[in-house]
């Protein structure tokens, strides 16, 4: 069998490894994107061997991709303790919007009440560094070319002849998973009604500037930090697929515009529809998919890679703790009855924003205009800011307590004397256990391992973005992903379930 070699991005070279070590992990992720790369981290920090598969020779991306991160995945990464290095780089913005209305979550109950504006290259750049110093190997410049499963795991072949064994794979390979095509999961949907390019650009002539709306659909020209020239423009035609070319982005302005305004030098040109679909499971035996390989939708709202990166966390503690043994393969059936329902309620957000912007008539006018103004109210864009920014996510956890299900808030706590921020209890993505005081002892210690009980005070509100103020618990156990699993209070009980559904076996 061939020795895979996995690549050090940072220092531009290989690193040879041992031919048995090349032939197995205990998960394989198929595709370095930013949910393969949430992925990896959350495994490495579980302690889990991983390993991705990365097509490109480096994480330099073609095409004009992502272009911000939600104050929910914003949260996700400062409980991981990394959100700086992406605040850095990125500007603070009101990213949050429907329909080209925007909203506001500035005075949503959330320590990142905004958006960060950043190229997907950079969030890509940032992740793989938190990837390399978490010490996972990247075997580039190779592509999965077939996925076969048996009862003990999964033979991944490679395009180039080499082959890796993996108890478990996961596919983040994209809107074109080969993974999810080899195992045959359906991909059940919409076909596309309008084709997009975006592209950054330099132009001899002076565009003009801002949206458009006309009968063929909605077109913007805007300037980039970089000074460079971003355009987003519908085609008149679906006849074309695959690459776009400067070509294609021409005719398409000249269309739209009467002239191509001289555009030349493009560093980036994509094209995308407004498909939408959804594996119809996340999971056939040892094979899951997360990201777009579980989901494709129109970018409008900017919504796929957040997505993603939720997928990544959602799974990431569930999969080391059965590759680990420490929970039964029945845990893994969470993450599809978890997420898909997320990823079904954006596809219907964004079909309904592209019904919205599709075309300019006097209709679609009237209905923009009416929404705008629904939109403009307090508790309307509170509602629909939470949902567009990931704040409002809930899972169905068997209802009671306003908490349950819902990401935790970043609360100021108080341990052994000290001021400690919630989030900072969560970097090494272990469950935790919040003991407010209440009237009975919980003894946790067959959990250890895998759970932190913390004695903890706090005194201020309880509150959620969409619902408000909720009563104060005594006692909450927060996943690894920062999700409520149980709350306790004088009547609560099930904490012993909760940690055995969760956490496995004492």
């Amino acid at each position: 069998m061939p020795v895979l070699l996995p690549t050090s991005r940072a220092r531009n070279r290989t690193s040879p490894i041992r031919s048995e070590q090349a032939a197995h992990h205990a998960v394989v992720i198929a595709g370095g994107g930013p949910t393969g790369l949430m992925l990896a981290a959350e495994l490495a920090l579980a302690r889990c061997d991983v390993a991705v598969v990365e097509r490109r020779v480096s994480q330099e991306l073609t095409g004009t991709r992502a272009g911000g991160l939600h104050a929910r995945s914003i949260e996700i990464l400062d409980q991981r303790g990394v959100a700086d290095r992406f605040l850095r780089e990125g500007k603070i913005t009101q990213l949050a919007g429907f329909a080209w209305t925007r909203l506001d979550i500035g005075d949503l109950p959330t320590g990142h009440p905004y958006g960060l504006a950043l190229r997907q290259s950079h969030i890509e750049r940032i992740l793989a560094d938190w990837v390399e110093e978490l010490h996972v190997p990247i075997y580039r410049d190779r592509e999965v070319s077939d996925v076969v499963q048996d009862d003990t795991g999964v033979d991944v072949s490679l395009a180039s002849g080499e082959t890796l064994r993996a108890d478990y794979l996961v596919g983040c390979d994209g809107g074109r998973s080969l993974v999810r095509k080899a195992v045959g999961i359906e991909f059940a949907g919409t076909d596309p009604t309008l084709s997009n390019l975006m592209a950054e650009v330099e132009m001899r002539e002076a565009p003009q500037w801002g949206l458009r709306h006309d009968a063929t659909g909605f077109h913007g020209l805007s300037k980039t930090e970089a000074g460079r020239i971003l355009v987003v423009i519908t085609e008149a035609t679906r006849d074309r697929s695959g690459e776009a070319s400067l070509r294609d982005l021409g005719e398409a302005l000249i269309a739209v515009y009467g002239t191509d305004f001289g555009v030349h030098n493009p560093s980036r040109i994509s094209r995308f529809t407004d498909a939408a679909r959804q594996a119809v499971s996340y999971r056939k035996g040892r094979v899951l998919l997360a990201g777009d390989a579980a989901h494709i939708h129109h970018p409008v709202g900017g919504q796929g890679l957040n997505t993603g990166v939720q997928d990544a966390v959602n799974l990431g503690w569930k999969l080391a703790q059965v590759v680990k043994g420490m929970s039964p393969n029945s845990l893994l059936d969470s993450y599809h009855a978890e997420r898909h329902p997320v990823a079904a309620r954006v596809l219907r957000n964004a079909r309904a924003q592209i019904a919205l912007l599709r075309r300019n008539d006097d209709g679609r006018n009237a209905a923009r205009e009416v929404l705008s103004e629904l939109l403009a109210m307090e508790e309307p864009r509170k509602r629909y800011g939470a949902m567009m920014s990931g704040l409002d996510i809930s899972y169905d956890l068997g209802g009671g307590h306003p908490l349950l299900g819902r990401r935790m808030p970043d609360l100021a706590l108080t341990v052994a004397g000290r001021s400690v921020r919630l989030f900072m209890l969560l970097h090494e993505a272990r469950g935790v256990l919040l003991d407010f005081g209440g009237p009975f002892g919980r003894d946790i210690s067959p959990w250890a391992d895998r759970v932190t009980h913390i004695d903890a005070a706090y005194d201020g509100a309880w509150e959620l973005p969409s619902i408000g103020a909720v009563a104060a618990p005594t006692a909450v156990l927060v996943r690894p992903d920062g999700h409520v699993a149980w709350v306790g209070d004088e009547r609560a009980g099930g904490l012993l379930e909760s940690l055995t559904t969760w956490f496995g076996a004492a």
